[in-house]
């Protein structure tokens, strides 16, 4: 069948990664249309937390930590879990995090973390002024949150480490310190870190529409269809649709979880797994929220969304079949009501969302090793939407076949 539809770019994913590789894109000039099997922003992009987390250096495979594995299985409510059901069949993936553990890789993992943050970070602010999106943008920092001494020391290394990487923040010794930033909070909380540079955005969903509209004034293109399979034909690379196929120069794989089986097409095997977070948005009025919340002990954050909050995170690595237990949802409510005494948990949305995870924390951000015709943009886990200015950058430099602004071999989707 000769394929249909010749395309300069064709962007495979209108998610925020893809939506913001299709825009660097359409910046050099090229002729860019999306592809996408729901729409804008309809999965993992539309009800994230909304954070920018540039903080966020350390890769979730940290030495040590497979010591807390058997805890995980025995707890399917817990802040990281990985349900029964799916034990076995994430052995393989896990096998991989193990290994993205040893303290030589996990060095090397969070060095390529902190280079693409930086990236990201500067990336963002141009993304910012180019779309015109200060008005979607909450710059009110971030507090995390610890109840006790020893819980507060146990972190601190982790804060030195962010100071060694340039980041700001402030340390605050006593519940009345953080009732200075935060009122509200339950005493337990005697102890906590802000980072004053911290930025949300006012609605992800808001701000994965504002993007597409800017594609979409500026010529491009965002049309509906499953793509089933890839492959390379007359010196052209070719999506295949449930309609027919659709052929372009370069195809640009951003569609989160589902993005290893088109590369399964090609014959490349990405150990990209499902980070399943789920969040309850409250209506504007539940609680006077003056910054981002984080409780790292408990695994979930609260945020301000569209001036309501939303209260979710969690990391369950249950892959895309399982149905959703929303049990979790209910757990991290109920604990952000004893944590917030004057929440107003009542007419609340629930959601689950997949984040594409790969074992070390890294995205995929580089050539197929076998269609030269294909760019991986891939597997942020729950960064996605703090490094998606950063990866389109990137993308347009393989694209360009241009010197990019970091080295690119740690997230070579063949490093594993």
């Amino acid at each position: 069948m000769t394929a249909k539809d010749t395309n300069d770019i064709l962007v495979i994913g209108a998610g925020i990664i893809g939506l913001s590789a299709a825009l660097e894109l359409q910046k050099q000039g090229r002729r860019v249309r999306i592809l996408d099997r729901t729409g804008v922003a309809a999965e993992a992009s539309a009800a994230s937390a909304g954070a920018f987390a540039f903080t966020d250096i350390v890769p979730l495979a940290t030495p040590g930590i497979m010591r807390k594995a058997p805890k995980w299985l025995l707890d399917p409510l817990g802040p990281l879990s990985v349900p029964p059901a799916y034990a076995l069949q994430i052995a393989p993936w896990m096998l991989r995090f193990w290994r993205a553990s040893w303290r030589s890789r996990y060095q090397a993992a969070l060095q390529a973390q902190v280079q693409l943050m930086a990236h990201s970070r500067a990336a963002l602010e141009r993304q910012i002024t180019d779309v015109d999106g200060e008005p979607l943008m909450q710059r009110e920092g971030q507090m995390q949150l610890y109840e006790g001494e020893s819980a507060f020391r146990a972190a601190l290394p982790g804060w030195q480490l962010r100071r060694e990487h340039g980041i700001r923040f402030d340390l605050l010794r006593s519940p009345q310190a953080i009732a200075e930033v935060q009122p509200g909070l339950a005493p337990r909380f005697t102890h906590a870190a802000f980072t004053p540079d911290w930025m949300n955005t006012v609605n992800p969903n808001s701000w994965a529409e504002h993007l597409g509209q800017t594609f979409v004034a500026r010529g491009g293109s965002i049309d509906t269809a499953e793509v089933t399979a890839l492959r390379s034909e007359g010196g052209q690379t070719v999506a295949q649709t449930k309609d027919g196929p659709v052929s372009a120069s370069q195809i640009v794989v951003a569609c989160g979880a589902w993005s290893h089986q088109l590369a399964s097409t090609l014959g490349e095997n990405i150990p990209l797994e499902t980070e399943r977070g789920y969040n309850t948005t409250l209506p504007p009025g539940a609680f006077g929220l003056q910054t981002h919340l984080t409780f790292p002990a408990h695994g979930f954050v609260i945020t301000k969304i569209s001036g309501g909050v939303r209260v979710g995170g969690a990391v369950e690595l249950g892959g895309l079949k399982l149905p959703p237990n929303y049990r979790r949802a209910d757990i991290l409510l109920d604990k952000a009501k004893h944590f917030l005494p004057g929440l107003d948990t009542s007419g609340g949305t629930q959601w689950m969302g997949f984040r594409p995870s790969m074992p070390d924390s890294l995205p995929v951000i580089s050539r197929s090793a076998r269609a030269p015709g294909v760019i991986y943009a891939f597997g942020h886990g729950h960064l996605g939407l703090t490094q998606a200015a950063g990866t389109a950058e990137l993308v347009a430099s393989l694209a360009a076949n241009t010197p990019a602004a970091l080295p690119m071999q740690p997230y070579a989707a063949t490093r594993f």
